[in-house]
């Protein structure tokens, strides 16, 4: 067994030996890396990021947001218009548009996207919900081969930001739809040639557990100002790389040339900069969050007198006061955070409403919050007015070290209050249940992925959405959740963009106020990029390459 262990030993060495060598022999190449194999290479039914981190790169939509100025911008459709009522959008396609594999884009591909794809309900797709509109689907009509027209059931304001959704190939995937076998077709054992878009690069090589190969797409429709048909970069590989260290290890090594990067993970590589030839970017708070809820649903399995602590807007605050969220920053993101308050932060761009309330840790003020309800103290533990004494338990997830971190951090401010704090971490499907099925949970630490349009966040904000954990369908009936509620299904009818923004300031203050979700902090975005790239034009919401396609290497780049 031992010599056979061995053999093993030195046959891996021999392949990733030879897979490391073919990579450097690739001129004009981008080596990533990815912490996972990709489920499938099909964007419409994707729910991962290791899939759409490989498919942002293939497939495009009839728009794109600027990854810097946030704006919408136009791509697969060169320009649009809307008439009086702003329910008819028309949208008129660019005719110079050709699939990777030689056949034209049309109209028809459109509406087959639409129609037959995520409008089919045989296929499990997040972007049916999205475009569904109070409960309608939008009509999807071809004027002519390079004209569609959008009938919407109502005003809808994020319509243009959502056209980033991905347009696909009707002459590959129309029979597969017909067949019934579209949810297991351009599975990650598809023949690379059959998967088909309209983006930058095409994939060239999949191997499970080493790498993906993306090459540059010949047909591609863009061209730089002298008339060069772009991307510039002639193939891009992601090692999959299950461990974080071991991708910083790589990228010391100069086998990586562009990796995300923890706090931590900062003081390794910073004292490198120059010796490595390389540059840290540190672009700001991400769009996502973490924070600490309480279970307050009514049918919730918890006792009681907990139930009427945690539905204490008093509770909640002193709870938010409490939080030292500096210490936060320092001990888990090693320095490069931000305090969160709100469900927004700064990097979120036009909607962000900075004059919502802040709690700066001050256990002063929570005790005064807690005084107001009637809680009392006795040799330093805390007790609800009918002598309960204050304890609960917090869950979070275990595969996420940062939030037990955060946790710990919480355990240990709430304790100086008097609270006993019990945290347990879960298995994530065992946590989800809780949350969302058994509703046997006490408080919980989680986060979300974030965005720029708030509309994004309506499944968790409207009382009806599938992530509005702690209170399901408002069944305590407050005031203050109705009138989010109101402010999400009126929304997205101003087209006027001060006027919408005038209702998400109100919902942020809203939330702000009652403290459904008690925020703590937002990671930094970071990452290190070697020096051999031009055009780069990072930022948090596009990240280093939004704009793959100007992106050069430099002459002296290997």
């Amino acid at each position: 067994m031992k010599k056979f262990s061995i053999l093993i030993l030195i046959l891996i060495f021999f392949l990733t030996g030879c897979s490391e060598k073919k990579i450097k022999k690739f001129k004009n190449t981008l080596i990533l890396s990815t912490s996972s194999d990709p489920k499938s290479f099909n964007p419409i039914i994707a729910k991962e990021t290791s899939t759409t981190i490989i498919t942002g790169f293939i497939f495009e939509g009839l728009t794109k947001i600027d990854g810097v100025t946030l704006q919408v911008q136009p791509c697969m459709a060169e320009k649009w218009e809307i008439d009086s009522t702003g329910k008819i959008w028309k949208f008129y396609l660019r005719k110079d548009i050709v699939w990777n594999d030689g056949v034209k884009f049309t109209a028809d591909d459109v509406v087959f996207t639409f129609k037959d794809l995520i409008y089919n309900e045989n296929i499990p797709t997040s972007s049916r919900d999205i475009f569904t509109i109070e409960g309608e689907k939008i009509d999807v009509i071809k004027i002519d081969n390079y004209t569609v027209k959008f009938i919407l059931p109502e005003k809808f304001a994020p319509f243009l930001q959502l056209l980033t959704q991905e347009i696909l190939p009707k002459h590959k995937l129309e029979k597969t739809v017909v067949e019934n076998r579209f949810t297991s077709s351009w599975g990650v054992n598809e023949k690379v040639e059959n998967i088909v878009g309209t983006g930058p690069y095409k994939i060239k090589d999949y191997r499970p557990g080493e790498w993906v190969i993306l090459e540059k797409n010949p047909y591609y429709w863009k061209k730089d100002k002298n008339g060069v048909r772009l991307p510039y970069i002639e193939k891009i590989v992601f090692l999959i790389i299950p461990d974080p260290n071991m991708a910083i290890l790589k990228f010391r090594n100069g086998e990586i040339d562009i990796l995300s990067i923890r706090g931590q993970d900062y003081y390794i590589l910073k004292p490198l900069e120059n010796i490595k030839n390389f540059k840290i970017y540190d672009v700001g708070p991400s769009l996502g969050s973490e924070f600490l809820a309480f279970n307050q649903n009514l049918d919730g399995k918890i006792l009681e007198y907990k139930k009427n602590w945690f539905s204490d807007v008093n509770f909640r605050k002193s709870i938010a006061y409490s939080i030292d969220r500096n210490s936060i920053i320092k001990n888990v993101y090693a320095g490069f955070g931000t305090p969160q308050f709100g469900p927004m932060n700064s990097s979120c761009g036009f909607f962000y409403n900075d004059k919502i309330i802040k709690y700066p840790y001050n256990l002063e003020k929570a005790k005064e919050y807690l005084k107001k309800s009637g809680f009392w103290w006795k040799n330093g533990m805390l007790y609800d007015r009918n002598n309960n004494r204050v304890e609960f338990t917090i869950i979070t997830n275990s595969n996420n070290f940062e939030r037990i971190q955060i946790g710990n951090i919480i355990q240990n401010d709430l304790e100086k209050l008097g609270m006993k704090v019990n945290l347990l971490p879960l298995d994530f499907n065992t946590l989800v249940n809780k949350l969302t099925v058994s509703k046997d949970w006490e408080g919980v630490i989680i986060g979300l992925t974030g965005g720029i349009e708030p509309h994004g966040g309506k499944n968790v904000w409207h009382s009806k959405g599938q992530l509005h954990f702690w209170n399901f369908g408002n069944k305590r009936n407050y005031e203050w959740e109705k009138e989010i509620d109101y402010l999400f299904e009126i929304g997205t009818k101003y087209l006027n963009p001060i006027e919408r923004k005038k209702i998400y300031d109100k919902w942020q203050e809203i939330v702000n106020n009652y403290l459904p979700l008690i925020y703590t902090a937002n990671s930094n975005v970071i990452y290190a990029v070697r020096n051999k790239f031009e055009n780069l034009k990072i930022s948090v919401y596009g990240g280093v390459l939004h704009n793959i396609e100007e992106i050069k290497i430099k002459e002296n780049g290997k």
